[in-house]
C-alpha cells in the first residue's frame, strides 16, 4: 500500500487545459472516488496516475517515488476497466494469470495466487470456463481477479461497474467495498454515478471542467456543500435551490422572502456574519426529504409553504411530490410512502420545511454562505 499524491498537475490537449493545477494526496490504504459528469476530467486523472496519459506539468507520487517518467509497468498500479478488457481465448484462470506469468513467477506461486483470488472473489467453480461463458458480473470479478493477484501498491477503477445492470451493479459495488475492507489496498475510483460515490467512498472528489470543487467525506459532502454545483450534483432527487432575498437579520434568526416563500431561519452571529448580504439576492436550498406534509393544522408562517402539485411520483417505499410554490419555484419533497395519503395532481397542499437543514449560497461565487445545520449541532 501506498499514498498517491498529485502536485499542481495541468494536463492540455490540443491547447485546451483538461485538469487545471490539480493537487490531490489520497491516504495510504483510502478508497477515493473521482466523480463529476462527462468531461469532467476524473478519467484523466486516473489515466495520469496510471500513465497511460503524460502531465504537461506537476508531479505524481506513489509512495516516495515521483512516477511521472516511469511507464505503467513500473508504477506497481493496477487497474480495472470498464469493458473488462480479458483474453477471449484464455480461461479465467488464464485471465487472471497472465499478468504473473509475464513476470515469470514460479508456476506454484501463480497457482497459490490464482487460487486465493478466485476464492475470494467466489470464481473457484469458474476457473476453466472462457469469458463468453461468464455473465458481466462474472467477467468483473475475473478482471477484478487479475488486479488483485498483482498485490500492487495502488488499484485504479475505470467506471467498472458501467456496463452492469442496476441489480448486478448494486451487488458488485458491495463486493469491492467488502473487498476493500478485506485487502485495504489504496484504491482510486471513477465513476459518474453518485450514488457509487455516497455508498463506496472513503472521501468523495467531486470534479468540474478539471478542478475538485469538494474533497471531503460523503456525509460531509452531501449535508455541507461547498458550493451550488456539488449540491445540485450530489443527492437525488437533487438539492431543491431557488432564489430569495434575505430581508431581515436577528440576533439569533434571519429572514428570507421570494415569490411565494417567507421563512424564518436559525442564526448565530458568533459562528457566521451574514449581515454583507442584507438586501441581497441569495440562492436558497433545500433537500427534497427536508420537506414534509404538516402533522397540525397549526399555521406556521415561518416554517411552512403553500404550494400547487403538479406530478405525484410513487417508488416503492418513498413517494415524490413535485409541487410549484408561487409562480416560479418548482420544488421536490421526497416522502414516506405511508405518511403520503392520497394527493392528487393540481391540489393545493402545505409543506413544512425542516429550517434546520437548509443551505443558502452566493448567486456570484456560487459558494455556501450559510449551513443552518451549524447551529443545530456541535462543529
Amino acid at each position: 500500500m501506498a499514498e498517491v499524491v498529485l502536485r499542481n498537475i495541468i494536463k492540455n490537449f490540443n491547447n485546451v487545459q483538461i485538469i487545471k493545477n490539480l493537487t490531490l494526496e489520497i491516504k495510504d490504504g483510502e478508497f477515493l472516488v473521482l466523480v463529476g459528469g462527462s468531461g469532467c476530467g476524473k478519467s484523466t486523472t486516473l489515466r495520469l496516475i496510471a500513465g497511460l496519459e503524460d502531465c504537461n506539468s506537476g508531479d505524481i507520487m506513489i509512495g516516495t517515488r515521483r512516477v511521472n517518467d516511469l511507464p505503467p509497468k513500473d508504477r506497481n498500479i493496477a487497474m480495472v476497466f470498464q469493458n473488462y478488457a480479458l483474453y477471449p481465448h484464455m480461461t479465467v484462470y488464464e485471465n487472471i494469470a497472465f499478468g504473473l506469468k509475464i513476470r515469470k513467477l514460479n508456476a506454484n506461486v501463480i497457482k497459490k495466487k490464482v487460487d486465493e483470488a478466485a476464492e475470494m472473489l467466489s470464481l473457484k467453480e469458474y476457473l476453466h470456463r472462457k469469458p463468453k461463458e461468464l455473465s458481466g458480473g462474472q467477467r468483473q470479478r475475473v478482471a477484478l481477479g487479475r488486479a488483485l493477484v498483482r498485490d500492487s501498491e495502488v488499484l485504479l477503477f475505470d467506471e467498472p461497474l458501467s456496463n452492469l445492470d442496476a441489480k448486478l451493479r448494486t451487488a458488485t459495488r458491495t463486493e469491492i467495498k467488502k473487498l476493500h475492507q478485506k485487502i485495504g489496498t489504496t484504491s482510486v475510483y471513477v465513476t459518474h454515478d453518485q450514488v457509487e460515490a455516497l455508498t463506496m467512498a472513503d472521501r468523495i472528489a467531486i470534479m468540474k471542467d478539471g478542478i475538485v470543487q469538494q474533497l471531503a467525506t460523503p456525509k460531509e459532502a452531501y449535508e455541507f456543500p461547498a458550493n451550488l454545483f456539488v449540491a445540485g450534483f450530489i443527492g437525488s432527487p437533487s438539492m431543491n435551490l431557488m432564489k430569495v432575498t434575505l430581508s431581515e437579520i436577528h440576533e439569533d434568526s434571519i429572514s428570507i422572502v421570494s415569490d411565494g416563500l417567507h421563512l424564518k431561519l436559525p442564526y448565530n452571529s458568533n459562528i457566521i456574519d451574514i449581515s454583507p448580504f442584507k438586501g441581497k439576492e441569495l440562492i436558497f436550498g433545500v433537500r427534497p426529504e427536508h420537506i414534509y406534509i404538516p402533522t397540525s393544522n397549526e399555521d406556521n408562517q415561518f416554517t411552512s409553504l403553500q404550494s400547487w402539485v403538479e406530478v405525484v411520483e410513487p417508488s416503492g417505499s418513498r413517494t415524490y411530490i413535485h409541487s410549484l410554490v408561487g409562480k416560479k419555484h418548482n420544488i421536490t419533497a421526497e416522502l414516506e410512502t405511508t405518511n403520503v395519503g392520497v394527493i392528487l395532481s393540481g391540489s393545493e397542499m402545505r409543506l413544512d420545511i425542516d429550517i434546520n437543514r437548509v443551505h443558502l449560497f452566493d448567486p456570484i461565487t456560487e459558494k455556501l454562505v450559510l449551513s443552518t445545520q451549524k447551529f443545530v449541532q456541535k462543529d
